[in-house]
């Protein structure tokens, strides 16, 4: 037997070993949809059925209609006529299967991801979404995971996108649970393409600008081919200023004893002891929603509602009528709708073709990325609590500004007067310290290089190096140094009538006393011993070598078997540096670590045609692949992931697709190692509402907080008003998440319309010991109201820290392996050319996703419980979603209708159980004859939000010019009804960045010149 004999036997041994062992492990098939693809029309009138290609999801070559895996497909086509610069917005536009990651619309209370363009497969998250390019993986471009911007793509590169929407971890590793982007760049095109784009929301807002050139030759008599690509966009931004109903105030709640929906006014009614006011018995102009923290500043606040609570500065003067409804502030203003970026990104790729038939590549990127997000100056709200830090110790601890002492020498002796020995408690806005300005500067390289060639005259094989750097320098300029405001209020007035702090170090240390009483009235020697300019480092190495060899075993009777046999190391290195001070200062605190991890792999897959021509059988051929990983995390076992599937074809276009694969996912370095990091996310206090004689669940527990015990007494009841500070912490016990996901596809291409395709395909994604955390409401729910004791020795009690008034100021979120994510739904795809003679030709292309089931299955003190989340606005899931286009050529003319669709949700799920509740318990007290029943509750005011449809039109015109010169002109309008979704109570100006964040309807016009 030959050497070569030899080798292919010892490579199909391997393939087998690894394909019993996924088959004893699993008795599963994994369930596939259909490829669609803009160019399945092209591909089927030129025959092109016997071509072998490489196709997202697996290395060995075969015909794009005979594999298993279903492909997304979308094209330069689609991309231009899209009318958006954002290669994600594209493609949660046009895909269903696809969500929004971390874009410009939902990160305006970021401080690590504005700037970043990401995309979300199956909302199953971004670290789950492993995104490729020219099927490699690449460096990450943040340190919260595995993360990869879009925008760090030049447009011109892309010759298109193809996306897998299921487990890929077999073919491609780690993180590929909920599928694969791999965005594949230009292959042969020669010549010089100029590119210019404009667009601007109709309203005013959002405008875009974007540049781009390339150029690609071949070189060296053919052997050779060379291609360049740069391009410039830039976002404007979309402010509170632009659109009118960001400037509607609004606070709602659905009050329980009254039930009805109640907003905010600034009629503070004594009989009722409230400013809420049932909606019913209002108008919008009487809603209300202003802060009090006002440049003059707010003293001895005794309300947030009733009028006459306090003093404050009218401009210079000093009244003591405060009434936050009446003169405060929408504090709104300060945030952008879509916050401004920039992007410059360029690229070279080269191949050239030895001799001896070898061939070497090389290609190299770089982006740079810029985004500044101005939001309102720092303010203090009654002591807001800070994180500090103790590098001496390594412990974290808070810290605030604190009350205005009783003797200091700025504050008018009308307050003085009605002061507390304690001191004055006070809400101010820091104006003269300036605007916090959130800037992010992303640098990004990519490179690698590597030979390829044949051997055994039909084996491929390719060996390649990849080097990737990612840094991000983010800066938080005009913040507070809350150390230095404490110091600064300690002040003493000398005999000569100087002003100056009292600790005699901190006045060593240049410390400014500070007057906080009025407009203007801190000094700017104050404002910069005071200001604090905080920034952090992230930089990201990583390192890939990877090889591996593809061909034909041998031959079955329905044909050849494929292979592909392979490895890769890659090792990725993160450091995350700060200056902020330790003493604390008004900034999401993200403290210093660094770390590393390093993987091995090894990879092989069969492609297995079983029937060719058979009674019953036009085809039936089979699909299994297997990939082993060994992390250096200690905790991580070794990685298998495995996928086997089918793809049987009784006749001429119709077949049935099958799909098991499993995949697992390591923990991240930030997963693992990070130490609490600054962030906010709304929760609601189980204590709310909590009186003296309140038996709700949890309120026993809740009385025992001295801060809410003194609400009580005061008030009467405790009044939740949380900062919504929640940190997340890594969790250095973390272990790999296991993923099984099963699809299954029926694919219909009748002979009698050659043009006509259809797919129905069912999808079910299950991860086990899921890499998450709990919500914040489950961790208050399972100190104060489980069967855990309450009090220190409860693990979740000691995540919750609240101030002397009882308010929750941080909730830490620790990452944890949960039970179960599971996902599971229908995805139909539909595609059909008509050719219509001399009035041209028509394409119609549909997709729809439903979404049956999306839960989370958790373990808390009183056993498992499970959370749906399907159909939830704030969950970003909606239960159905669709796209529909018509596409009409003729000539040099092409004109594109698009219609997408989302379908109804509810508007938060939080919200919705919590009047589900209040439901249920008038209930109980109209089944006991109690006075307080209301017969007729009203329902839940925008709980149900409708189903959102927007229509949008593009028309492309190309002319050739002389000297094979081709000028294309086109234009359109996205949202031609200019469809802004719902009114969302509590988003961002009450927008949703699902429905466009307020852009609206969206005119673009641009031109493209290839010479």
């Amino acid at each position: 037997m030959s050497p070569n004999n030899n080798i292919k036997l010892l490579a199909l041994s391997i393939a087998l070993a690894c394909s019993n062992t996924a088959a004893a492990n699993e008795q599963q098939i994994d369930l596939q949809q259909v490829e669609q693809s803009d160019t399945v029309a092209k591909l089927q009138s030129e025959d092109q059925s016997l071509e072998k290609i490489v196709v997202t999801g697996s290395r060995i070559k075969r015909d794009s209609f005979s594999v298993s895996t279903p492909i997304a497909t979308m094209g330069a086509e689609s991309l231009n006529d899209s009318g958006f610069g954002s290669l994600s917005e594209i493609l949660y536009e046009e895909m269903p299967q696809v969500s929004e990651g971390t874009g410009n619309g939902n990160s305006q209370g970021s401080v690590q991801n504005t700037g970043l363009s990401t995309i979300d497969l199956r909302e199953l998250g971004v670290s789950r979404t492993l995104t490729l390019i020219d099927g490699r993986r690449v460096v990450s471009n943040s340190y919260s995971g595995n993360y990869v911007s879009l925008s760090t793509i030049p447009k011109g590169m892309v010759d298109r996108i193809e996306i897998i929407t299921g487990g890929a971890s077999a073919a491609y590793g780690s993180d590929a649970v909920a599928g694969v982007v791999n965005i594949i760049t230009q292959q042969d095109q020669e010549g010089a393409t100029f590119s210019v784009r404009g667009g601007e929301s109709t309203e005013g807002g959002a405008q875009e600008y974007t540049v781009s050139a390339d150029y690609g030759t071949t070189y060296h008599n053919g052997k050779g081919y060379l291609f360049v690509s740069a391009t410039y966009d830039e976002e404007k931004g979309l402010s509170y200023w632009d659109r009118e109903r960001a400037q509607q105030q609004d606070s709602w709640d659905y009050d329980n004893d009254r039930m009805c929906n109640v907003m905010l006014t600034a009629n503070y009614d004594p009989d009722t002891k409230s400013a809420y006011h049932c909606m019913r018995d209002i108008d919008k102009s009487q809603w209300a929603s202003l802060s009090d923290s006002i440049p003059g500043g707010v003293f001895d606040e005794s309300s947030s509602t009733k009028p006459n609570s306090g003093f404050w500065y009218d401009g210079t003067t000093l009244r003591n009528d405060w009434q936050e409804e009446l003169h405060g502030i929408h504090f709104n203003q300060f945030t952008m709708l879509k916050v401004p970026d920039k992007d410059l990104s360029a690229a070279v790729k080269t191949e050239y073709e030895f001799d001896s038939g070898i061939e070497a590549y090389f290609q190299l990127q770089y982006s740079r990325n810029t985004s500044r997000n101005i939001k309102s100056p720092e303010s203090e709200d009654e002591c807001d609590a800070i994180v500090t830090y103790d590098p001496n110790s390594n412990k974290f601890g808070s810290d605030c500004m604190g009350r205005i002492p009783y003797d200091n020498p700025y504050m008018p002796e009308a307050i003085r007067a009605e002061a507390s020995s304690k001191g004055v408690k006070w809400d101010r806005l820091f104006t003269e310290v300036g605007n916090i300005i959130n800037s992010n500067e992303r640098t990004t390289i990519r490179s690698w290089g590597g030979l390829r060639g044949y051997i055994w005259d039909d084996w491929e094989w390719d060996v390649s190096v990849g080097y990737g750097k990612f840094k991000q320098e983010q800066s938080r300029s005009n913040e507070i140094y809350v150390a230095r405001v404490k110091q600064a209020l300690h002040a003493e007035r000398l005999v000569d009538g100087t002003v100056q702090c009292k600790d005699e170090q901190a006045r060593a240390e240049g410390c400014v006393p500070i007057n906080l009483f009025g407009e203007g009235s801190i000094t700017p020697e104050a404002a910069n011993y005071i200001r604090a300019n905080p920034s952090i480092t992230t930089d990201i190495d990583q390192v890939t070598v990877s090889g591996f060899i593809t061909g034909d075993l041998f031959e079955l009777p329905a044909g050849p078997v494929g292979s592909a046999f392979g490895f890769e190391y890659r090792k990725d290195t993160q450091s995350v540096s700060t200056n902020v001070p330790n003493g604390g200062v008004t900034f999401n605190y993200v403290p210093t670590f660094e770390g590393d991890v390093s993987v091995n792999e090894i990879f092989g897959e069969l492609s297995l045609p079983l029937l060719k021509d058979a009674p019953m059988a036009k085809s039936l051929n089979a699909e299994i692949s297997a990939r082993i990983a060994d992390y250096s995390w200690a905790n991580t076992g070794l990685i298998q992931s495995y996928k086997a599937g089918f793809i049987y074809e009784p006749i001429e276009g119709y077949s049935i697709r099958a799909n098991w694969a499993r995949a697992m996912r390591a923990p991240t370095i930030t997963e693992l190692m990070s130490p609490p990091r600054g962030d906010y996310d709304s929760f609601d206090d189980i204590c709310d509402g909590v009186t003296a004689t309140s038996t709700d669940a949890g309120h026993d527990n809740c009385r025992k907080d001295a801060g809410i015990q003194a609400a009580i007494a005061a008030e009467g009841t405790f009044e939740d008003e949380n900062n919504g500070y929640s940190p997340n912490s890594g969790n250095s016990e973390l272990f790999e998440e296991t993923a099984d996901t099963i699809t299954i596809g029926l694919s219909l291409a009748p002979s009698f319309a050659p043009d006509f395709r259809i797919a129905l395909d069912y999808y079910d994604i299950k991860i086990d010991d899921a890499v998450s955390s709990l919500a914040n409401e489950d961790i208050i729910k399972f100190c104060y109201a489980s069967s855990m004791e309450f009090g220190d020795s409860n693990e979740f009690c000691r995540d919750i820290k609240r101030d002397e008034e009882g308010q929750i100021f941080e909730v830490n979120q620790r990452v944890i392996n949960t039970d179960e994510i599971r996902t599971k739904g229908y995805d139909i795809a539909l595609e059909y050319v008509y050719d219509a003679s001399d009035y041209g030709s028509f394409k119609v292309k549909a997709d729809w996703t439903h979404v049956i089931e999306y839960s989370i299955t958790s373990t808390g003190p009183d056993g498992q419980y499970e959370d749906l989340y399907e159909g939830y606005l704030n969950e970003d899931i909606f239960e159905d979603k669709g796209a529909i286009s018509l596409t009409w050529y003729k000539d040099d003319w092409r004109v594109r209708w698009s219609t997408k669709y989302k379908g109804a949700v509810e508007a938060s799920r939080s919200r919705y159980e919590d009047w589900q509740t209040a439901i249920a318990k008038n209930n109980e007290r109209c089944a006991k004859g109690e006075t307080t029943c209301i017969t007729n509750p009203e329902p839940l005011w925008q709980g149900a939000l409708p189903s959102v449809t927007t229509h949008s039109l593009s028309v492309n015109y190309s002319m050739a010019l002389n000297g094979n010169r081709t000028l294309s002109l086109y234009g359109g309008v996205n949202n031609l009804f200019d469809e802004k979704g719902p009114f969302i109570v509590g988003g961002t100006g009450n927008f949703d960045s699902a429905y466009g964040s307020g852009v609206g309807r969206f005119a673009f016009i641009g031109a493209k010149y290839q010479f």
